[in-house]
């Protein structure tokens, strides 16, 4: 009969305390608690965090799970909403107002230095070139865009940020667009590269010259990378979809929310820097959500959007993780 020593090479060690950092599928004998123990894996899930003040969608996003950042959006009644609300990993609290209300903004950077620029105004409908960083307290308005445009991809941080696709100019049609701009904490300079997918309602991540775009409108799984010179395309995700969430990294990356062709979806994917695996969905089908920017794939918040209803709602994902677990007889 096969034994543990026989299968590894080694036999169960007794330890005191649990090991750290685990390795799946390890197995020990902790002597203080008279237990055997081993080094399972824990399921990707999303799970109920606390409700935003206002309810809204189209709204701009920063921060990460644990320090979350919300600001602008429509809540049905008021397009161009200026408030702001500050996560601390369980509830929301308000934040210094926008200088300019927009719905539609674009988000990067962390809770206390985030950056937000574009969206638009209604009535009458007026693209924005404004920018403004938050300081964790207030806002400062800085350095405008060439040209104003909504629904924009986004990657980076405040003082190196790049922007790209979205819609606009030069009016109320609001083509869908495919250039690419960076922020240097001051001015925005325009960029050769342009996406090979000319699109709005993008999401990206990443750096200012390590990002990351997938899914947009006309609907579209479309994901590049961009490498600080060019963009390239990789493969697309698995649901494609528009006005998509998403939190972490060019080559560890989560996307989530968002709407098909035909309905809202809380499909979740994560990216490994070759492809999109589909994981666990959210619990609420959403479109024009806010995100984690500065999240990781394993750890991002989802928050406010249109289910329908306009919601309030938020979402905390954790992605597979090595847990400690007692083996029992039962």
């Amino acid at each position: 009969m096969a034994t543990y020593k026989g299968i590894n090479g080694f036999a169960v060690q007794s330890v005191a305390t649990d090991p750290s950092p685990l390795d799946e599928g390890q197995v020990w004998y902790n002597n203080a608690t008279y237990a055997f123990k081993l080094a399972g894996i824990n399921a990707a899930a999303w799970a109920s965090g606390g409700n935003m003040g206002t309810t809204r969608t189209a709204i701009g996003s920063a921060g990460t799970q644990t320090a979350g950042l919300g600001f602008g959006g429509s809540d049905g009644v008021t397009f161009n909403l200026t408030s702001t609300e500050e996560y601390n990993g369980t509830s929301w609290s308000p934040g210094g107002s926008l200088n300019t209300g927009r719905y539609y903004p674009t988000g990067v950077g962390i809770q206390t230095a985030a950056l937000s620029f574009g969206g638009s105004q209604f009535p009458p409908f007026v693209l924005q070139t404004s920018t403004e960083l938050y300081n964790g307290t207030s806002w400062t308005t800085s350095g405008a865009m060439p040209t104003g445009r909504r629904l924009m991809g986004g990657s980076g941080i405040q003082t190196a940020a790049l922007g790209f696709g979205g819609q606009g100019p030069p009016d109320a049609a609001t083509p869908d667009i495919n250039t690419t701009i960076s922020f240097n904490g001051s001015s925005w300079t325009s960029v050769p590269a342009t996406l090979n997918t000319t699109r709005s309602g993008l999401r990206g991540v990443g750096t200012q010259t390590a990002a990351l775009a997938f899914g947009g409108r006309p609907v579209t799984g479309a994901t590049e990378s961009y490498n600080g010179t060019s963009w390239t395309n990789v493969n697309s995700l698995n649901t494609a979809r528009e006005d998509v969430a998403g939190s972490g990294t060019e080559t560890l990356a989560l996307a989530f929310g968002g709407a098909t062709a035909t309905v809202n979806t809380g499909a979740t994917e994560t990216w490994n820097g070759t492809s999109w695996t589909n994981s666990t969905s959210m619990s609420t089908a959403r479109n024009g959500l806010g995100g984690s920017p500065a999240g990781t794939q394993t750890s991002a918040l989802a928050f406010a959007g249109f289910g329908p209803p306009y919601l309030n709602s938020t979402e905390e994902f954790t992605g597979i993780t090595v847990a400690t677990k007692t083996i029992t007889t039962s």
